[in-house]
């Protein structure tokens, strides 16, 4: 079950922490390393999460999984807080906040890329720092095909959305026609 606020409340909490020691890159880290171990392993998510085992034998798990990553004190004090609360199974969301925040902090925008078709890397390149120049700030693209497109490309960068792809420009001809407007 998602609780947005309460992940975004520890998110900032340890983003906070992070920004006064000056590791929120080194926190970042550590934080993606046992949230990806978690989520690749289901039985490991369950034996640490799953309130109907031992309260006991679920951190002594966790504490055996935390000092084989090596953690750093402050995230694995961090990790059996959120334990200790009945808010580790919101890792994830946490987990996602954070890296959100601290590319805020980094000055660094995700952005998203779907063409129709396979572009060349000299194409997505102009397009990031197309991007980059709009936001002004780095931005990490991520590319992808849809077919369904037909052609053009969708960007979509936070919550704005850049949509020339061919399809959209057919539908809003569509309704422009249905409401007996000149295209």
């Amino acid at each position: 079950m998602k609780n947005l606020a309460v992940e975004r409340r520890y998110a900032k909490a340890l983003l906070l922490i992070g920004k006064e020691d000056g590791q929120t890159d080194s926190y970042r880290a550590d934080l993606e390393q046992f949230t990806k171990l978690i989520s690749e392993n289901k039985e490991l998510e369950q034996a640490i999460c799953n309130p109907l085992y031992d309260a006991t034998g679920r951190k002594t798990v966790m504490g055996t999984i935390i000092e084989s990553l090596g953690l750093s004190d402050v995230v694995r004090s961090f990790l059996l807080l959120l334990f200790d609360k009945g808010r580790i199974s919101y890792i994830q969301g946490i987990n996602e906040f954070y890296q959100k925040l601290a590319d805020e902090l980094n000055g660094i925008a995700q952005a998203s890329l779907i063409s129709a078709a396979e572009l060349p890397d000299e194409t997505v390149e102009k397009i990031r720092q197309a991007l980059s120049r709009m936001t002004g700030k780095e931005v990490n693209l991520e590319v992808k095909q849809d077919t369904g497109l037909i052609g053009g490309i969708v960007t979509r960068i936070g919550d704005l959305v850049l949509d020339g792809s061919i399809r959209t420009q057919l539908e809003n001809m569509r309704e422009s026609l249905k409401r007996g407007e000149s295209v």
